[in-house]
């Protein structure tokens, strides 16, 4: 694959004119789950595709929230013509609040999209401070250079786009996240026939979702899930239903709702995020929710258990979720009782298999009956199969091909597809996020990069969080923290009292006093020391001091118990 300048590639353009040259800058999205965001740059001109965020992994302690490293748009913000929206899950529309904060730009998407994004902005108070722009499937606008058409598809949320990017240097198709749902729960299906036409009409370029390439054959439609829960209702045996999906799934949702008034059940909606969502696409018209169907969590114990239903956050495992919170009895409404019948709606995101399948445990334990996807047809994938993307490929038939949304082993399984159906292989190109692509009227190479990477959201900071900071809480983690304080005169460096040692998450104080008495007489030893080689008599150099105490109380623990705390020496001058 083409992972470096290719000559065979390159045009020097000998007729001696300038080349038209169009830049394509992933600053998201390639090579991990989430965060996507790309820049697309002619000359003074520059749009933005989507602008997502990540969740933390494992090792970043304490971090709520990772949003892509944009730099690159904030030094060129003034040609930034504004970011264009593709659909609403978090990873494509979650890094919008911070990121509009440095771009005074427009925000283009379609009306559940927008929907969403307003719902965040009120959150963050800038509701009235961005410009939200609605566009529909199958219009066009205009953006200074770029013409950008947004053509109709099928996702796991609704009103999601593909796009059809007109530049200087040819058309440009982001097929964005996909699935072939010919058979959807609300509106049309993929509009296949016009990615035929934009193929027939000649595309430069194709930038195409990765994330299922690894599964042969078709994802299912949506609606196969709406049978199986009708199903499972049906077998219920008069017991409480509690289902946990993506918040962002209205189609999911609509039909829960619709198999619970069938059968006579109220819906109550459960936890902060599927709250907002559902006021949204009701609001909007995307959710059909008849009056009187959905009721309060506050008057769950005024309706018997066999006539509700409880949909909710906490398919991923999350810590704060509701669902996670029901399963260690951390919830102050909902308790599991015997025979509650649990429907997991969602497959876990890599990464969050444990998280899900502890929840799963703890639901067991409590005596609930849990429902998952490798027991029954609770969950489809939103995204596109081998099959689904061998069709985008055959009718788009681009010139050169970038595979787009996936970590590395999906980019290069996307690779090898398209090369099995005829692109050579050095018109692929698989990217890093910071690479700059340029494609030009016959010709595409990686020529150079730009500041990319990823902010980490911790509370109302953002990016004041770094390695160094995340290296500190690893190491607090692991083996714990002891501070050592000395109080000492002023004037001629004397101890006046201590040292005293105090045990954070080292060990147990009270349990282990004959070892903390042994710290404080190693410390003591070391400053004698540095007295008798010429410290003492007069003020010292504290700096050299802690330095001293560090390092031996560092040795001294690690030959007694082998671990290696943090160790934050204190001294007070009086």
């Amino acid at each position: 694959m083409a992972r470096r300048s290719n000559k065979n590639n390159t045009n020097n353009n000998s007729g001696g004119g300038k080349q038209k040259t169009l830049k394509i800058i992933p600053l998201g999205g390639l090579q991990e789950i989430g965060k996507n965001i790309t820049a697309f740059e002619y000359g003074d001109e520059i749009i933005v595709v989507d602008c997502g965020l990540a969740f933390p992994e494992d090792d970043m302690l304490g971090i709520d929230l990772v949003i892509p490293d944009v730099t690159y748009l904030v030094k060129n913000k003034e040609k930034v013509r504004g970011i264009i929206l593709t659909h609403g899950h978090e990873d494509h529309i979650g890094a919008i609040p911070y990121v509009i904060r440095e771009l005074d730009v427009p925000v283009f998407g379609t009306k559940l999209t927008l929907g969403l994004v307003g719902s965040k902005l009120v959150e963050h108070g800038l509701k009235d401070k961005v410009h939200l722009q609605t566009v529909t499937q199958g219009q066009r606008i205009r953006l200074g250079v770029f013409e950008v058409e947004f053509i109709r598809t099928t996702h796991s949320v609704a009103d999601t786009v593909a796009l059809a990017i007109r530049t200087p240097v040819g058309l440009i198709v982001h097929t964005a996240d996909f699935k072939v749902d010919y058979t959807p729960v609300e509106g049309e299906g993929i509009d296949l026939a016009r990615f035929g036409q934009l193929g027939s009409e000649g595309v430069r370029l194709l930038m195409c979702d990765s994330t299922n390439v690894e599964r042969k054959g078709f994802t299912m439609s949506e609606r196969t899930v709406g049978e199986s829960i009708e199903q499972i209702f049906m077998r219920s045996g008069g017991r409480r239903i509690l289902v946990a999906t993506f918040s962002s799934n209205i189609h999911r949702m609509q039909q829960i709702a619709n198999a619970a008034i069938k059968f006579g059940r109220k819906v109550i909606f459960c936890g902060r995020s599927m709250l907002n969502v559902v006021d949204v696409a009701t609001g909007l018209g995307y959710l059909n929710l008849p009056e009187g169907s959905v009721v309060d969590l506050n008057d769950i114990d005024r309706y018997p258990a066999e006539k509700l239903v409880l949909i909710m956050t906490g398919s991923q495992g999350e810590p704060m979720s509701v669902l996670t919170r029901i399963a260690t009895s951390d919830h102050r409404k909902i308790e599991i009782m015997e025979g509650d019948l649990v429907i997991l709606s969602a497959s876990p995101i890599p990464g969050n298999e444990k998280y899900v399948f502890k929840v799963i445990d703890d639901l067991f334990k409590k005596g609930a009956d849990v429902i998952y996807e490798s027991l029954a047809d609770v969950h489809v994938s939103g995204h596109a199969c081998q099959e689904e993307l061998k069709i985008i490929h055959s009718l788009v038939r681009p010139q050169f091909f970038m595979p787009v949304h996936g970590e590395y082993r999906h980019l290069k399984r996307h690779a090898n597809l398209a090369q099995s159906l005829g692109m050579p292989e050095q018109n692929i190109f698989i990217a890093e996020n910071g690479n700059v692509l340029e494609l030009t009227e016959n010709s595409m190479k990686i020529a150079g990069s730009v500041v990319s990477g990823r902010l980490l959201i911790d509370g109302l900071g953002v990016g004041d969080v770094g390695s160094i900071v995340l290296r500190d809480r690893k190491l607090l983690s692991q083996d714990g923290l002891i501070v050592v304080v000395l109080t000492c005169d002023r004037e001629n460096g004397g101890i006046l009292s201590g040292p005293d040692v105090i045990s954070r998450g080292f060990v147990y104080m009270r349990e282990s006093e004959d070892f903390m008495d042994e710290a404080r007489e190693a410390i003591r030893k070391v400053l004698v020391k540095a007295d008798q080689e010429g410290n003492g008599g007069g003020r010292r150099s504290w700096g050299n001091t802690k330095t001293l105490i560090r390092e031996s109380l560092r040795d001294y623990i690690f030959d007694k118990l082998k671990r290696r705390p943090v160790i934050l020496p204190i001294i007070m001058e009086i």
